[in-house]
This record gives structure tokens, sequence and C-alpha cells, in this order.
């Protein structure tokens, strides 16, 4: 499978996906683990790619949503923004509104299917 459909079916097959350097539980640079941990504490599942064990993801994300840097964070299908983002997305209750959790209306979902790669991985906050 080519490198782009392996991301884009990971992106739509996953509520929330972090393309992030490391992995949340040993981030490799400090946007990474800022981005991971505003998502965990969320409470929601979330799945992630270290993009640093697979550079086929490294090298071509970035041409996938014409963004250049790591993390990317993607909710329903859609790019939502890197590093920068998480602080005021976390704040402002942006994955629970996004996913239409308790008192947040849903967006639609993304379409139906299973998780692919093998660097792909769930993650459950504690």
């Amino acid at each position: 499978m080519d490198v782009l459909e392996r991301i884009k079916e990971q992106v739509e097959n996953n509520p929330v996906v972090i393309y992030m350097k490391g992995t949340p539980d040993m981030p490799r640079c400090g946007f990474s683990h800022r981005a991971s941990q505003a998502l965990a504490a969320t409470g929601l599942p979330f799945a992630y790619v270290n993009v640093l064990e697979d550079p086929e993801i490294l090298d071509n994300l970035p041409r996938y949503a014409d963004w250049p840097t790591f993390p990317q964070i993607y909710i329903n299908g859609e790019l939502i923004g890197g590093g920068a983002i998480t602080a005021p997305l976390h704040h402002s209750g942006g994955p629970q509104k996004l996913l239409g959790a308790p008192g947040h209306p849903p967006h639609p979902p993304p379409p139906p299917g299973g998780r692919s790669g093998a660097a792909l991985r769930r993650k459950r906050a504690n």
C-alpha cells in the first residue's frame, strides 16, 4: 500500500490520532510531549504513530496535509494542528466537542474500518 494511502486510512479510521516523535509514554521532543499530554488529559482514547519508527510516514506526512511540522493531530479525519494548538484546544474542551462527548454535539464520525500500520497504537488515558 502506498504511504499516502496508509496515512489516509489511519486518519480516517481513528477518531483521534496524533503523529508524533516518540510515544506518549516516551516522547522524543517537547512539542510531542505537550501534545500527547493534552490529549491524554481529555480522558478520551487516541491512536498515535511514532514517526521516528516509520521513515516513510516521517517523510510523507507533511505532503499529506501540507503541514510541515510534527506533531500533527487529526480528529474525525481532519487536521486540527500541531504542538501550538494543543493547549488552546485542551482548555476549550476541543477534543470532546469534536468527538461529541457528553454535553457536546458530535461531528460526523469517520468512515468505518479497521486500524492499519504496525506503528499505529491506541493510547488510553489513565
